[in-house]
């Protein structure tokens, strides 16, 4: 075939790519059976599954595409692979679209979620969507009651008085991140803080399995190992009980004394003060008899309860003229409210030791409390040792301590704990900052919680026959607040202990509860029950999940408990979810802004030879940085543009190539347009040796160079692609795909030149193509699928084929490239058997004509030949 009439073939892909999804669908190679089968290894593979705002974005193009290359990729190497997707679908995003626009919830989410699936659709991810699960569908969250009823009666649910940030306008509890500067991110409405009763999950009760847990998660990134042991956060310490001193009168005996946790017992010589929060209850007593207390508690709940917030806020104090005993010495200290003291860490108390803590410090020379050194840092003379502006938080020597001087600050610990258990005034302990996790949500669209409010018998758990507890369709939102709530009918009922009339709880849970065990749904998702044991304990663990690293601590620690409670109610037999996490890098595009300052569209800009402009205007536009795509900044680009212009294959092919995985890319108009190029080389270099070479053409016994060069080549890349997609380096197993591209390339104009076909070229170019088919199927599927049937229509499916496999024997060089160096510095190159002789490699080096030329009238002193890499000469004069 001549170069002319090769060049002149064109990849249709709009043809092409839904021809091909009809034919996967058709064949159903992509459903797996309930059970993993016996005779082939299973491989669940999972992205993280999105939120239905209604399109995807870029980011959920490269997440879907790093795991559908994996699934696919496992699939041809013989393994079952359970691909699922489903669709995290409660939230607030609804409730507010409710309100705004008008439209029921379900009605707004079940039409985004139509509109994604459609997207995911057209890029052709081997997904299994005959397991597809929504979660708020009563099918799911029905599921989800009962796994909360199974967790109420193992002890692992509680309800209890919980402060929480209330938003007066819209009625509502708001998590930290929801308080703004005081105020309600979406009615401005100054925060409240108040008590309410709330559902907890009793995440602590595995707090140490957690913990112990990471240690075997060795196909985890360590960063996020790191952040959920911190989000944990085990600490050693003391717990201390502060008596007051001189108790004022009518005060609860209950309060008299002051407990506090601390890690660092060996420096309570150096205590300056006692810090309660503005919710303990000793400054709940203060604030009743003293209008400065009660205006200080108040202006500190107006601060939030962020851990942010409180560490950036300045250090600010109430002084409430009460005085705590100190356990060793005969002196008493002040008790401060302080803002920055949270109710929820710890006991809500912490003394103060300003030479042993910046934050102290800070509060310490505000109010003018005294600092006492009490540890001496290595190498510091205690005779001129001060603290002035900077704490010393680190190890040493015990100072200005009675009976702990001289104690190193290790043995100080163990020494001060001993004291206050044989005084009956502490103990040792240990203490996590993790929290019970509070899963109460006044709103809406979310799972209900399957409880019944009975006057007689308190709260009474709805019996499984009566699961669901579904919605009620009909719902109003024109008043603030949830609209359960409001509901004149849904949230009455009768007791099913006592058969009295009562109330069904109107919170929902969490979103984050919906995504705590859908992994575990998806492996029978149809089922009555939560799960299938035989199903879960099959398919379970997650073999490979794929995510962003903004969910590294919450979900996947949510995650982590839910299995380990699903196992202790018996609805799995694994403790850990997910055995391999892959946190993959965001999707980035240069931001844009018109004269006025407003945000616009990549679509809407174009460059000229003036500049960036307006698209058809002559305004000229702000490029900005380059940044996560986001809708408020406008830098998206909508995949469903991508894919009509280029196609799906286009799209999956950039993402993917672009820079590793895990680092972020930049989504550029170059880089998409030559991935475009690169599938119609391909296409066109395939199609030519399709239509050149048979279908069964055998190699002979004796081939060319040529051909045993490209045979090289081709088995070459076949471990290089193996390997890279074994260690998700896609972007390294992309660029191994490009080299033999280009090599057959070459090859395929050389014979389309000549008259004479080097023996076995023929069977080379062949070979060569229907490997690039296979190799590149798991990233360009549709393209794939093409030139595999131009190449032998006969073979059925790509997508059904083996994974090739090098050949041992075509892997080893045939030469090698030595570096020729002089003093050190690279002369020149000669070529060398894999170990060769030393002298013929040094003889030949020392003839290259550019280090001969050197050499010439200069004293070789020295020959250095490291094997088939470097040969050195040392030289003289």
């Amino acid at each position: 075939m001549s170069q002319s009439t090769s060049t002149s073939l064109s990849y249709d892909f709009h043809t092409v790519e839904p021809k091909w999804q009809a034919a996967w669908d058709s064949a159903g190679i992509f459903t797996v059976p309930d059970v993993p089968p016996a005779d082939r290894p299973k491989y669940y593979v999972l992205e993280m599954f999105p939120y239905p705002s209604g399109q995807l974005h870029m980011g959920h193009v490269r997440n879907y595409a790093l795991g559908d290359v994996i699934a696919r990729y496992k699939r041809a190497r013989g393994y079952a692979v359970l691909h699922p997707m489903g669709w995290d679908a409660f939230g607030l995003p609804a409730e507010n679209a409710a309100r705004e626009r008008g439209v029921h919830p379900r009605e707004w989410t079940l039409n985004n979620i139509a509109a994604m699936r459609a997207t995911l659709q057209r890029l052709g991810f081997s997904l299994n969507w005959d397991r597809e699960i929504a979660t708020c569908l009563p099918d799911y969250y029905g599921k989800q009651q009962k796994l909360f009823l199974d967790f109420l009666a193992a002890g692992l649910v509680e309800r209890r008085e919980s402060w929480v940030n209330w938003d007066p306008v819209d009625q509502t509890v708001l998590a930290n991140e929801q308080v703004v500067d005081g105020k309600g991110w979406r009615s401005g409405a100054p925060i409240e803080k108040k008590q309410l009763s709330q559902w907890f999950l009793k995440i602590t009760d595995f707090a140490q399995s957690l913990l112990d847990g990471l240690g075997k998660l060795d196909r985890w990134p360590e960063r996020v190992r790191t952040m959920q042991e911190r989000w944990i956060g085990r600490s050693e310490g003391a717990r201390i009980r502060f008596s007051l001193h001189q108790p004022p009168a009518g005060l609860d005996t209950n309060l008299n004394a002051v407990e506090v946790f601390t890690t660092r017992p060996d420096t309570l010589f150096g205590m300056s003060f006692l810090a309660i929060a503005p919710d303990h209850p000793l400054a709940a007593w203060a604030a009743a008899q003293n209008a400065e207390a009660a205006e200080f508690v108040a202006e500190c709940r107006r601060l939030g309860t962020s851990v942010e917030a409180v560490e950036t806020a300045e250090k600010r104090g109430f002084d409430t003229g009460l005085r705590v005993n100190h356990p060793f010495m005969d002196k008493s200290f002040p008790v401060w409210i302080a803002n920055f003291v949270l109710m929820d860490y710890g006991t809500g108390a912490l003394f103060g030791c300003p030479a042993g803590d910046q934050r102290d410090l800070d509060f310490a020379h505000k109010y003018n409390l005294p600092v006492l050194p009490v540890v001496l840092p290595p190498g510091k003379d205690q005779a001129d040792y001060t603290i002035t502006t900077q704490a010393y938080a680190g190890d040493g020597v015990m100072i200005n301590s009675g009976f702990l001087d001289g104690l190193s600050t290790s043995d100080a610990r163990s020494a001060a704990i001993t004291r206050l258990e044989e005084q009956g005034v502490g103990e040792g302990v240990t203490n996590w900052r993790l929290r019970d996790w509070g899963i109460s949500r006044q709103r809406y669209w979310g799972c209900p919680i399957p409880v019944i409010h009975c006057e007689t018998c308190g709260p009474v758990a709805v019996p499984d026959a009566q699961l669901p507890v579904e919605l009620p369709e009909d719902v109003t939102f024109d008043r603030p607040g949830n609209p359960l709530d409001h509901h004149p009918t849904w949230k009455h009922t009768t007791c099913p202990c006592c058969g009295k009339p009562a109330l069904r709880e109107t919170d929902t849970c969490d979103t984050f509860v919906d995504s705590s065990w859908y992994f575990a749904r998806f492996t029978a998702p149809h089922a009555p029950t939560p799960t299938v044991r035989a199903a879960a304990d099959g398919w379970l663990p997650v073999d490979q999940y794929i995510g962003g690293i903004e969910h590294a601590i919450l979900h996947l620690l949510y995650a982590r408990f839910f299995t380990r409670a699903m196992h202790r109610t018996d609805n799995l037999d694994v403790d850990e979810p997910f055995a391999g996490l892959f946190t993959q890098g965001m999707v980035s595009h240069e931001s844009y802004k018109d004269s006025a300052g407003n945000w616009l569209y990549p679509e809407e800009v174009e460059r000229t030879a003036n500049g960036v402009v307006k698209t058809g205007t002559t305004e000229p536009v702000t490029v900005g940085r380059v940044e996560k795509m986001s809708k408020s900044k406008r830098n998206t680009v909508a995949p469903v543009a991508i894919i009509e212009r280029f196609g799906a294959d286009t799209a999956r092919w950039f993402v993917l190539s672009d820079s590793p995985p895990e680092r972020d890319m930049e989504w550029t108009e170059a880089g998409v347009a030559g991935a475009a190029r690169f599938a119609q080389r391909l296409f066109r270099t395939v199609s030519a040796i399709a239509a050149r070479v048979p279908a069964n053409t055998a190699c002979p016994e004796e081939i060319s160079a040529q051909a045993d060069a490209l045979r090289r080549a081709t088995h070459r890349t076949i471990a290089a692609v193996t390997e890279a997609l074994e260690s998700f380096a896609i972007n390294v197993a992309v660029a191994r795909i490009h080299e033999l591209t280009s090599a057959l390339a070459e090859a395929e104009k050389t014979i389309a030149k000549d008259k004479d076909t080097p023996a076995g070229l023929d069977f080379a170019l062949r070979e060569a193509a229907r490997t690039l088919c296979l190799l590149s199927a798991p990233m360009m599927p549709h393209l794939a699928e093409e030139m595999f049937a131009e190449l032998d229509p006969k073979a059925g499916l790509a997508a059904s084929q083996d994974w090739p496999q090098a050949e041992p024997d075509l892997l080893a060089a045939t030469s090698l490239t030595i570096a020729v160096q002089i003093m050190g510095k690279l002369r020149g190159t000669v070529q060398a058997e894999p170990d060769e002789d030393p002298a013929a490699v040094l003889a030949r080096a020392e003839a290259e004509p550019n280090v001969a030329r050197l050499l010439e009238g200069k004293r070789i002193v020295k020959r250095v030949h490291v094997p088939n890499r470097i040969v050195n000469f040392v030289t003289a004069g």
